[in-house]
């Protein structure tokens, strides 16, 4: 039964914050209300840039040190968690994605307070192993959370109440291997990717209807190949010359659109790159793009332009040690990023010279984040490296808890909220 609830269940730029800086370019204004280190509305953070404002945030960490609370969750996702207003969002998949639920914790104690369902699902779709039915991270702002489960369904929450406001269940695909893409908010539309293997679109929903407000289909022929067709990654809006565009990659291709009609602006082509997942970097007017499987790359591109800008616009190529999953992070003249099987590597943004390279060892999916010139990478095996950042490698710590980490953390106040695989932690000096 849809909506079931059950309640209370156990550049550097000094004058301007980067996150909050990229929130208000997104158009939303909400961001102007609150400290951009309160809150972390979206996948990323404030920006969608893996970057925080806060200080006194922790650099070690383990299961009997520095952990103000840590709190069981129920069923199986890897969304990330998202906060706002003392509350921490997440979603969750319960009977082998037979019952789709929305989870709310108090931030402050640890406390469940919100366990909904909201979708069953009678035959939930092929999944990977490596992935989850509720691996959209959701997005919130005041009064409203909006949560999504790719093809299964998407839904908007009142967060006092936790009560299902709308649902909708029209927009269809083959993920193939499980949905990713998780959606962001752009004045009063909700925007996200569905690339599957059937069909390939964007698509704006009216955020306060659930109601379709724009879909355009990807342009290009698609691969021959159905397997190549699919993608998840999560859009990004930047300022261009004046205007918002909307970043968007898919398989073959990165695609600008205009946010509020979806009209197609310009694109480059990085064919055959599919079942992309890193979400787009900003900054020094160069998009880093990650171009996916087979061999990951990752490409700085200039946004601008009409039409297809492959042979004018791609800067510089990064073609060894590169992303399929984590997204990058940039501070300064400094991209950070880190390979699936635990390379880091730090290049000049500009350039795309390298800085250093080091292996951290393990396996990684989640993306890193920056906080008070440090950054933060969790691996599968639940160990989060912190590197200081600069143009020599510098580890600080290495720091193990239990558990498996896919989710990214997200960066409040002093403290980190951290999600494995069975726990929430919130990571705190005491």
């Amino acid at each position: 039964m849809i909506g079931r609830q059950t309640n209370g269940i156990a550049e550097r730029n000094a004058s301007i914050s980067t996150g909050l800086r990229m929130a208000l370019v997104a158009g939303s204004l909400v961001a102007a209300a609150a400290r951009a280190d309160e809150n972390w509305s979206q996948f990323r953070g404030p920006g969608g840039q893996g970057m925080s404002d806060s200080t006194g945030v922790p650099v070690t960490w383990s299961e009997s040190e520095n952990i103000a609370w840590k709190t069981p969750l129920p069923g199986r996702g890897w969304s990330s968690p998202v906060v706002w207003d003392g509350q921490i969002w997440m979603t969750s998949a319960i009977d082998e994605g037979h019952s789709l639920h929305a989870l709310c914790v108090d931030l402050a104690s640890g406390r469940l307070l919100h366990d909904v369902e909201v979708f069953q699902v009678e035959k939930p779709p092929h999944l990977n192993t490596k992935n989850s039915y509720a691996s959209p991270t959701p997005v919130i702002e005041p009064g409203h959370v909006y949560v999504h489960f790719g093809t299964m369904g998407t839904a908007c929450l009142a967060t006092d109440t936790a009560k299902v406001e709308w649902t909708n269940r029209d927009l269809h695909l083959d993920h193939s291997m499980g949905p990713g893409s998780s959606p962001i908010l752009y004045r009063d539309l909700l925007i996200f990717n569905c690339d599957g293997m059937d069909v390939q679109y964007v698509v704006a929903l009216n955020k306060h209807t659930g109601k379709i407000a724009w879909k355009t289909d990807r342009s290009g022929k698609p691969d021959v190949r159905v397997d190549r067709r699919k993608a998840f990654c999560t859009p990004l809006v930047i300022p261009i010359h004046g205007h918002d565009e909307l970043i968007s990659p898919g398989a073959g291709a990165v695609i600008s659109y205009e946010p509020n009609s979806g009209k197609e602006l310009w694109k480059v082509v990085y064919s055959p790159g599919y079942s992309n997942v890193p979400r787009p970097v900003y900054g020094h007017s160069r998009l880093f793009i990650g171009t996916g499987y087979d061999k990951a790359q990752l490409w700085a591109i200039r946004p601008e332009g009409h039409g297809d800008m492959t042979a004018s616009n791609v800067v510089w190529k990064m073609t060894s040690q590169a992303p399929l999953n984590p997204s990058p992070v940039l501070w300064g003249d400094e991209l950070y990023v880190v390979s699936d099987n635990g390379v880091a590597t730090c290049v000049n943004a500009a350039t795309g010279e390298q800085f250093w390279r080091h292996r951290l060892g393990g396996d990684f999916s989640a993306s890193p984040v920056w906080a008070e010139g440090r950054v933060y990478f969790p691996s599968e095996s639940g160990a989060t490296t912190v590197v200081q950042t600069g143009h020599e490698y510098k580890e600080l710590a290495v720091n193990q808890l239990d558990g498996r980490i896919m989710a990214s953390p997200a960066i409040v106040g002093r403290a980190i909220i951290l999600r494995t695989d069975a726990n929430l932690y919130r990571i705190e000096a005491k």
